[in-house]
């Protein structure tokens, strides 16, 4: 069963996780794919379903400022609550793998018998792991239990009220700020920014943040943008990281050329003037 809906009239349920605040009718899904009404009650369909599992460097995330050189266990399931026509991992956001399910437990225990490896805890990426709200809470609890960390690689597109219930149990957080601008969001993603700006807000209060915007050319790589972008993560903290990373096509966007370094290293300088860490990706 899944939390944060609310029962309406015709068995159509009101999902209250994420800001798309989807009205679900009996027999279907919300906008992520995975949140199911059945007769009536909301189900977490993806619930345990792991569709991706690697010890990959905590770098990869990309979380440069959180344990450097170390590993982290990283799990992906499959679905997601935005629509990017460029998204980079396309096969299990849009589509649906093949999985095993991981019981909560097998997987903290995992992520424990890795400590050997270098192993520091466990990281819900790969698809976006906030729409399976439920397990990544039940994973979180018990490796905290256990004396590791978990960090989410995110969209930030949730609700404030769940993700203040699930924030004690985060000790990092890589969240996409896809652009700095509503046009943006509502062309490409499907989306609303000023929701993915409360999260960075909420979440860098209550654990570590680092930033990753991916530079799509015409798109977002206007250096006023980046700038205001920089200006107002700055304003929250300068110390916070934000990741600039060149853009490849994938998925439905093969039409632009990839991201020319020199565009890169051009915002690279604009940022720089308002953030201490400022990084390079895909290079």
């Amino acid at each position: 069963m899944a939390r944060y809906y609310e029962k309406l009239k015709d068995d159509t349920v009101h999902c209250l996780l994420c800001p798309h605040d989807c009205h679900i009718k009996n027999g279907q899904r919300g906008i992520c794919g995975v949140r199911k009404n059945t007769d009536g009650d909301l189900y977490a369909e993806s619930y345990g379903l792991i569709s991706s599992l690697a010890l990959d460097p905590v770098e990869k995330k990309p979380l440069y400022h959180f344990y450097p050189g170390s590993r982290i266990l990283s799990v992906g399931s499959y679905g997601c609550n935005f629509r990017c026509s460029f998204c980079q991992n396309y096969s299990i956001s849009m589509e649906k793998p093949g999985t095993v399910y991981v019981t909560p437990e097998e997987l903290a225990d995992k992520a424990l018998e890795l400590k050997k490896a270098n192993n520091i805890g466990l990281a819900f990426t790969y698809n976006e792991p906030l729409i399976n709200f439920e397990y990544v809470m039940d994973c979180c609890k018990l490796s905290k239990e256990k004396g590791l960390k978990n960090a989410l690689i995110t969209n930030g597109y949730i609700q404030q009220e769940p993700l203040k219930e699930l924030l004690p149990y985060i000790d990092a957080m890589n969240i996409d700020l896809k652009s700095f601008s509503q046009e943006f969001y509502q062309k490409m993603c499907g989306g609303k920014v000023e929701f993915v700006k409360k999260t960075i807000e909420t979440a860098s209060q209550a654990c570590h943040v680092e930033i990753t915007t991916l530079i799509i050319p015409g798109l977002n790589d206007n250096e006023k943008e980046i700038e205001d972008l920089a200006q107002w993560l700055a304003d929250i903290s300068p110390e916070i990281p934000l990741h600039l990373t060149r853009f490849f096509p994938r998925y439905k966007m093969t039409d632009k050329e990839p991201t020319p370094v020199k565009t890169l290293e051009k915002l690279f300088n604009t940022a720089r003037k308002h953030l201490k860490h400022v990084h390079l990706g895909n290079v």
